[in-house]
Parts: C-alpha cells; sequence; structure tokens
C-alpha cells in the first residue's frame, strides 16, 4: 500500500485553489435575496396597476347596490341600502321592458354578426395563406389597408349605400358592415400558417378529399383558437359598437344596449329617477364581455404559443 506524500508548493497550490467557507453562505445569499427583492417589487407594480384598471368597475358594482338616494349622499365606496335587486328589477320593468330588448339587439348584432365574420375572416386567411393566385400579395394588401381606416370614417358612406337600398333603421345596417374585419382575416393567416400543415392537407387531396372538405373537416378543426380569437375580438367590438347604430338607427327598439344607455344618460336631466338605473344597466351590459373572456380564454391563449414548439 502507497502512501502519496504532498510537497509544501502542492500544498500552497491546492489551498489557494479552495474558497473559504466564511464567503460561501455570502456569496450563495445575494442572489436569492435580489431575487425575492425584484419579485417583491414586480408584483407590486402588477396589483398596484391591477387595481387601478379594475377601479371604476368596483365602483360601478358598489354604485349598482345603492338608490338614487345613496348615490348622492353616499358618493364614491360608500355603502348604503342594499337596493341591487329592487335596481335590477326596475331596470327590466322600465318603459316597458325596453333594456331587456336592447340586450338582446346587442346578443343578435354580436353573436350573428360574430358568428359570420368569423367565418369569412378564417375562410379568407386560410386562402390567403395555402393558394396561389394571381395578384394575391395585391389583394392581401389592399385587405390590410383596412386597418389604417378608422370606422368612424367609413360609417357616413356606409349610410349613404344602405339609404339607397332602403337597409337604414333595419337590423341588416349593424348586421352587413359586421362582417368586414380587416384585423381578422391578417390573424387567421398568421394562425394557418402555424396551425395547418401543408403535407396533411396534401394528404387530404391524396385520399380524394376537395377543397371544401379539405378546409372544414381538416383545416377548421386546426384553426379552432384562431376561430375563437378572432371570435371574441369582432364579438367585443360588436358589443361596444356605438357610431353606426347612431347614424344608422332611428327606432329605439332597434337600439344595441351601448345606444340605449347613451340615451338614458342624455335625458337624465328631464328623467332623475334614471340615473341609478343607467347605473345598473351598465353594470348588466358588461356582463356578456366578462363571460365570454371567462368561457373563451382556454382557446385564445392557447394562440400565444402558436409556432414556439415544432
Amino acid at each position: 500500500m502507497s502512501v502519496t506524500t504532498l510537497t509544501p508548493e502542492d500544498a500552497r497550490r491546492t489551498a489557494s485553489t479552495k474558497t473559504s467557507p466564511a464567503q460561501e453562505p455570502s456569496g450563495s445569499g445575494r442572489r436569492p435575496r435580489t431575487q425575492r427583492f425584484s419579485r417583491a417589487a414586480v408584483n407590486s407594480v402588477l396589483i398596484v396597476m391591477s387595481f387601478y384598471t379594475l377601479m371604476p368597475v368596483l365602483w360601478l358594482l358598489f354604485a349598482a347596490t345603492k338608490d338614487n338616494g345613496d348615490l348622492f349622499g353616499k358618493p364614491g365606496f360608500q355603502l348604503g341600502d342594499f337596493s341591487l335587486l329592487s335596481n335590477l328589477s326596475d331596470l327590466f320593468t322600465y318603459q316597458d321592458g325596453v333594456f331587456g330588448r336592447w340586450l338582446a339587439n346587442s346578443a343578435l348584432y354580436s353573436l350573428v354578426g360574430s358568428v359570420l365574420s368569423t367565418m369569412l375572416c378564417v375562410a379568407a386567411g386560410y386562402a390567403f395563406d395555402k393558394y396561389h393566385f394571381a395578384g394575391k400579395e395585391r389583394i392581401y394588401g389592399f385587405v390590410l389597408l383596412g386597418l389604417l381606416v378608422p370606422a368612424t370614417v367609413v360609417s357616413l358612406p356606409i349610410y349613404l349605400l344602405a339609404s339607397k337600398v332602403d337597409l337604414v333603421n333595419t337590423y341588416w345596417a349593424v348586421l352587413i358592415p359586421s362582417l368586414a374585419n380587416p384585423f381578422g382575416v391578417y390573424l387567421s393567416r398568421v394562425f394557418s400558417e402555424g396551425y395547418v400543415p401543408g403535407e396533411t392537407l396534401e394528404a387530404a387531396r391524396m385520399d380524394g378529399a376537395g377543397e371544401i372538405r379539405t378546409f372544414v373537416s381538416i383545416a377548421l378543426p386546426m384553426l379552432k383558437p384562431a376561430f375563437m380569437t378572432v371570435f371574441l375580438f369582432s364579438f367585443t367590438g360588436s358589443w361596444n359598437s356605438f357610431f353606426l347604430p347612431l347614424v344608422m338607427l332611428n327606432d329605439q327598439n332597434l337600439y344595441p344596449v351601448g345606444l340605449g344607455l347613451f340615451n338614458w344618460n342624455a335625458n337624465l336631466s328631464q328623467y332623475p329617477e334614471q340615473y341609478a338605473l343607467l347605473i345598473t344597466g351598465s353594470l348588466v351590459s358588461i356582463l356578456p364581455l366578462v363571460l365570454a373572456f371567462l368561457c373563451l380564454q382556454r382557446y385564445w391563449r392557447s394562440g400565444l404559443t402558436a409556432g414556439a414548439v415544432k
């Protein structure tokens, strides 16, 4: 059994390469403390911004529980007598239940218009991505020019066109213009590039599937995140649409809920009893948007990672 002996020079070299025990804890503890401080700072900023963003909704929730007297006697976030149920009852019975009619109109404009608009956008985006035809990029560029034109600018020309064909003051005057969605076409093309492989379509064609069958049975299920994302954008835009219905509609029975609440707000000086109804109606009008985001978030959130993994 041989024993290896270290020379004094080897011992000094070995000792110089070791880290002193007193320095190890301090060096290993600095980084976690910095990380904890950074995480706390980021979380604090996010909490403050979230509260700032949600504060108008919180105020609306508090105000909807008050009657007219408490709205002025106990402003802000002060609590008064709980009158939410009576406010809701008055809201849906006021003027023969016109608010319920406005909600139904908004649902019609948003659901029907958004479904049709989304189908057109997804089909157009798929065609721009997978097919080759003359002038494709020029036509696509012309479609994208629609993103640069504000909707209020084209409202008056749309009104003049609708008046020529006697569509003013009808449901079609709001539904038909909502079908055009250049941003939806752009988004659908991006999703088609990331979600629909060309090899899968070629395999379907080799099996004898036609172009419509290939799109409906193969491409459309793959584009479900795109469909839901475009639908959510279109639904939100249609539900919040204001200027186009204001130009097109004269009959209050055809108003969407936003335009109806605007009319109530304009008449507050003459009908002060509408103040509590206006607050409660504003709260009710945002609930469909909240429900839509909560129910569809798993679809549009999946689109955030499109193309991240091959």
